[in-house]
């Protein structure tokens, strides 16, 4: 009898571990055919696409998050999961000091990548601005991948794109980082050695877009079709750029250009810089995204029709250039697939760090760690000196809005061993806000702090501080010393356009707003982010901790 229940217990754990998780605040699949943009209503920066036999994989910048280079899976280019990270830390060679990302580089890292799949290999090139430009590959995407390899160093070097031509012959095209190198607009290409870990050929300059109309050229992807050279490259900036297509029949050029894909007539602005793939039914789509500020730069994917050679993308083209859609018919992928959205909710109960996770830099020992047992562990960290504010605190557990209107809520117990340690939730950008839980002389009381421009050390500001005397605590001992495990709930609802509002409860029912309004703010080159924190008020105390219970998002 013991054996057929163990038998019924793996097997019905095996169904649950592969169903597949559904969004309470966003889907793309409309359920009958077709899909509404965003298809990803998060901040995946630079998208990029590819297609190996019937499975899609995308990837986007990470900037100074840990993990770093998400990898996301689809079967239908709609519906999205996260299924691992190419860098599992930022220790890279090439690095001023090997521990410059232990510390919170805001900005800085892991910019605008490009993914492939060549000979049995996968492979991601992206851009350090600091450094130069990288590769990471491995032959199980879904496995450890390699140590990443230094291809290019040098400062300014940004969005690579390689290309494996029919010749055998390798070739990296590139943009550059007028922050860093003090030239913007222009791409560059030259080649690369047969595993495109190395230069071997001088750089030449294939475009410049400094010509008075297409400015701010850059994250170009290389493609090669019936004996055409592609670039397809964003100009224009961020919030309101278009996408442009090179095209020419020698690698170096001279190449055409024509603008395929701009706003026109829609409110998606600024929509370019993305991938290009191809279904196995012969349809092409394009993945790109759209700057949404406090929400970052979320995930649109146009219909792409090949007109006398260009890439049209979007719908209602004019002159070769298209609109981008809010609704569509889904992919032709010759199947249909379940309804499915990347993680979000977490109730920790397996003995990793969920997908959805980051740091805001390579995490330290006893940061935290999961656990079988139902909760994830977070031990307090102690205030850098001559602190300011949160900007650069790199122990935030956190992970991406997605969706404008969103609730979160996180049931908690924590053990304050020192008066002064907190513990709170947090939406954090350049404006950040959060309420916390903390030890007092008196017993424990909760805030709400505000910090406005907080790249510019702008002090924080308590708007509000409330007594707690409800709360649950059990009191236990540790061997001879009394601790206190004290449980509370902690809520922040997000309306549309950033519109934050906190709230409390001692009962998981009845919650209590703390404060005032909040609006959010991106951060970074990313968009705003919530989580969760744990702080020791003073240094070389002993560590309070938090074990989280679950993390839900809701409507």
């Amino acid at each position: 009898m013991k054996k057929i229940l163990l038998s019924f217990s793996l097997c019905w754990c095996t169904l649950l571990s592969a169903q597949e998780y559904k969004s309470e605040v966003w889907g793309a699949d409309q359920g009958n055919g077709t899909y509404k943009n965003p298809i990803l209503y998060a901040d995946y920066s630079d998208p990029d696409v590819i297609r190996v036999g019937d499975d899609y994989y995308m990837t986007a910048s990470s900037f100074n998050c840990v993990p770093g280079l998400p990898i996301l899976h689809s079967k239908d280019l709609v519906n999205w999961k996260i299924v691992n990270y190419a860098l599992s830390n930022l220790y890279m060679d090439g690095l001023e000091t090997a521990n410059f990302f232990d510390t919170s580089q805001h900005g800085k890292g892991v910019w605008a990548p490009c993914i492939r799949y060549h000979k049995g290999e996968y492979m991601i090139y992206w851009g350090d601005p600091d450094f130069g430009i990288y590769v990471v590959k491995t032959r199980d995407i879904l496995a450890k991948w390699d140590k990443p390899e230094l291809v290019l160093p040098g400062k300014g070097r940004i969005d690579p794109s390689p290309l494996f031509d029919d010749d055998g012959k390798v070739y990296l095209t590139h943009a550059w980082a007028g922050s860093r190198a003090r030239l913007n607009s222009i791409i560059t290409v030259c080649e690369l050695n047969s595993d495109g870990t190395k230069v071997i050929g001088e750089e030449t300059l294939v475009f410049d877009g400094n010509d008075g109309i297409n400015h701010t050229v850059e994250g170009g992807k290389f493609y090669k079709k019936d004996g055409y050279y592609y670039l397809l490259a964003p100009a224009g900036g961020v919030e309101m750029g278009w996408q442009i297509a090179l095209r020419s029949k020698n690698i170096y050029g001279p190449y055409e250009m024509k603008k395929v894909l701009a706003q026109g007539k829609t409110d998606i602005n600024g929509p370019h810089q993305g991938g290009l793939v191809e279904t196995q039914t012969g349809e092409w789509w394009f993945m790109h995204f759209q700057d949404k500020g406090a929400y970052g730069r979320i995930i649109h994917l146009q219909p792409v029709t090949w007109k006398d050679g260009w890439p049209v993308m979007g719908t209602n083209d004019k002159n070769y250039c298209g609109e981008p859609v809010k609704q569509y018919r889904k992919p032709n992928v010759g199947k249909k697939y379940p309804v499915e959205t990347p993680q979000e909710s977490d109730e920790f109960n397996s003995h990793k760090l969920g997908l959805q996770w980051s740091w805001h830099a390579n995490p330290q020992q006893a940061w935290g760690f999961a656990s079988a047992n139902g909760y994830y562990r977070m031990y307090g960290q102690y205030y850098p000196e001559n602190f300011i504010n949160f900007w650069n605190i790199p122990n935030l557990l956190m992970q991406k809005l997605t969706a404008p209107e969103q609730t979160v809520t996180a049931k908690l117990t924590g053990v304050f061993i020192n008066e002064g340690d907190k513990m709170g939730l947090i939406m954090m950008g350049w404006d950040y806000s959060y309420i916390a839980v903390k030890r007092t002389s008196a017993g424990y009381s909760i805030e709400q702090v505000i910090c406005k421009d907080a790249e510019q050390k702008t002090p924080e500001t308590k708007v509000a501080e409330i007594s707690l005397n409800n709360l649950k605590v059990e009191k236990r001992l540790n061997y001879k010393t009394p601790i206190d495990n004290v449980h509370f709930y902690l809520r922040v609802q997000v309306k549309d356009g950033g519109i934050c509002t906190f709230s409390y409860s001692a009962d998981g029912k009845k919650y209590q707003t703390i404060g005032e309004p909040f609006i959010a703010r991106q951060g970074k080159w990313i968009g705003a982010k919530t989580g969760l924190f744990v702080m020791n008020k003073e240094g070389g105390s002993s560590r309070s901790w938090l074990d989280v219970d679950w993390f839900r998002i809701t409507k």
